[in-house]
């Protein structure tokens, strides 16, 4: 048997990962002179609601340690671990999880990967590998399927402003010129695990615009496609939705996820976006 283990920010509901086969090893978040665990111990809306009202919030990693009780906890129950994680580029959380397998001599039980992601594109890594490890797959089995998934799969997101993501050192002052001016939005996506801001939009077009990229990329390929939001302001949710309908994707599964307390913490309010993942 294999175990599947992601850190939090894929952004899976603690609930919804359990019904998944994920396991599911949480980051920090750190605000008001506290620091609390991903999803356990906060949850979304309380980001948003602190930054809204001008505060901020900041993120660690999850620990070496915090890996390594997991592994062995992991280890009693299941024959191999495929263990999941945020990009490297952006969190030390792959860099701890693989320390953490040179210290217990776990190597070829414990498989680390880089998913060179975060939020929706993660746990749609996350759900490949558990449905693969139920079926019966073997370890490396399991990790080709999601890297190939990894490098097929291409999503957008656009953010109310760049000052989060540039405060907390996840993208550069170059880049953060793309959201300088009034009346439009960064549009920014993921490229070998760096987040890149590709162009800027006017505020009103950036859904179509993300979602026109994707028709361009992928044409009537059929997809799975993962609507991210910051918050859970329905009626924006609602018309992400109608947009993806009436988008021409060939879209043969589509959920909504919202950006969880970590990822919130680095994008701040107003954020959504798409990602999409060919099915073959």
């Amino acid at each position: 048997m294999i175990a599947v283990l992601a850190d939090s920010t894929c952004d899976l509901h603690p609930e919804s990962a359990k019904q998944l086969g994920i396991h599911i090893i949480p980051l920090h978040v750190s605000m008001q002179q506290r620091t609390l665990l991903d999803w356990q111990e906060i949850d979304p809306d309380a980001v948003y609601d602190h930054m809204r009202a001008g505060g901020s919030a900041s993120t660690s990693p999850v620990t070496v340690k915090a890996f390594m009780d997991i592994y062995l906890d992991l280890l009693t129950r299941y024959d191999a671990v495929i263990s999941l994680h945020i990009s490297g580029k952006l969190s030390d959380t792959v860099s701890h999880a693989q320390e953490a397998v040179r210290q217990l001599g776990q190597g070829a039980r414990v498989h680390v990967i880089d998913t060179e992601y975060a939020c929706a594109p993660l746990a749609e890594l996350a759900m490949i590998a558990a449905a693969r490890a139920a079926a019966g797959d073997e370890a490396h089995q399991v990790t080709r399927a999601v890297l190939d998934a990894r490098n097929s799969m291409y999503g957008e997101f656009s953010v109310a402003t760049l000052d989060y993501l540039r405060r907390s050192g996840r993208i550069g002052r170059a880049q953060a010129f793309v959201g300088g001016l009034l009346g439009v939005r960064p549009v920014l996506s993921f490229d070998r695990g760096e987040l890149k801001a590709a162009r800027r939009v006017k505020v009103d077009q950036a859904a179509g615009d993300m979602l026109d990229s994707l028709k361009q990329r992928f044409g009537n390929t059929p997809l799975s496609v993962a609507i991210m939001h910051a918050g859970r302001d329905v009626e924006r949710i609602n018309a992400l939705r109608s947009a993806m309908v009436a988008s021409g994707l060939n879209v043969q599964r589509g959920r909504v996820q919202l950006m969880g307390p970590v990822i919130g913490a680095h994008v701040g309010p107003g954020t959504f976006g798409f990602n999409a993942l060919p099915l073959v």
